[in-house]
């Protein structure tokens, strides 16, 4: 028999896990995923590498895009998919593309990733290129429809990235930045959505989080490109005016109102000039706001 995988061996501490309490289960799994955290502290160089090249492919007009299967793929479509709203970005920017397609988002299409096929389809349709970072993300590291992602987002110049808890995963063949968390077998045997998928999501947040902060995209830690798209958006947006630039909340609606934009409400406020002064003044300092207001 064949060497079996980290992800998929069996987690002696959880073998009796059947004749537990519902309690017992919860701490159990509780124990189990403050192991994440800790196994991710050990591969922080990594992450922080890859949040600079991702930000300096976004500042030369690079884009940013996931691959993967089953909850990972799901784990990458949610990330990308909340960069628009958190941060103004162009959809574009940042995209996903799980094995099997959108059905995949709430079907499982397990024979998907193994499909070099639907891969080859997906990148054609990204179309990488040497300003492109493209990112693979899978539990085990070894699914074709990852491996051929990366092999052929190589092929087109752009830098890769492959996240696994797998350490003899096949991807790190074909990735310039191997992110490898140990976690250790599953509180489930090869239930890999549980502490793998958690440590995905943690990724994923520090590395579109990361690079969204080193573009400019938030002013100390508000996410002062907001989009004001909803009445909770809104409410936020007027908030930050408010806080930074120390003014009454109605006078942060007004400023919003004129602008429908935070960063140039905030100047307004504190230049104490007219919005067209003020998004002129962001346009000349790369729309970073620490340029135009200071501290």
């Amino acid at each position: 028999m064949s060497k079996v995988i980290l992800t998929e061996q069996c987690n002696p501490d959880t073998v009796n896990i059947d004749l537990m309490s519902g309690v017992e289960i919860a701490q159990r799994i509780n124990n189990e995923d403050k192991k994440v955290a800790l196994a991710i502290e050990n591969v922080l160089p990594q992450i922080g590498q890859a949040i600079e090249v991702i930000a300096e492919s976004f500042k030369k007009g690079g884009r940013l895009a996931y691959f993967g299967a089953g909850t990972s793929g799901r784990i990458c479509v949610l990330d990308a998919s909340e960069c628009p709203p958190t941060y103004g970005t162009n959809p574009n920017l940042v995209q996903a593309f799980i094995a099997g397609g959108d059905d995949a988002l709430r079907y499982s299409v397990e024979n998907a990733e193994d499909s070099e096929a639907l891969a080859l389809q997906d990148i054609k349709n990204f179309a990488p290129s040497a300003k492109d970072v493209v990112v693979a993300v899978s539990a085990s590291g070894n699914p074709r429809y990852c491996i051929t992602a990366l092999k052929s987002a190589q092929k087109a110049g752009s830098f890769t990235i492959a996240i696994s808890s797998n350490p003899d995963a096949k991807m790190q063949k074909f990735a310039n930045i191997f992110i490898n968390p140990i976690l250790g077998p599953e509180v489930i045997t090869g239930s890999s959505r549980m502490k793998s998928g958690t440590a995905q999501k943690m990724i994923l947040n520090m590395l579109s989080t990361g690079a969204m902060i080193r573009i400019g995209k938030t002013y100390h830690n508000y996410m002062i490109d907001v989009g004001l798209l909803n009445g909770k958006l809104y409410d936020r947006g007027c908030r930050f005016v408010s806080e930074i630039a120390d003014v009454s909340f109605d006078e942060a609606q007004n400023l919003i109102s004129l602008t429908n934009n935070v960063k140039a409400a905030c100047v307004m406020a504190r230049k104490k000039c007219s919005a067209e002064t003020a998004f002129k003044l962001l346009e000349e300092n790369g729309g970073i706001l620490r340029r135009v207001i200071g501290d």
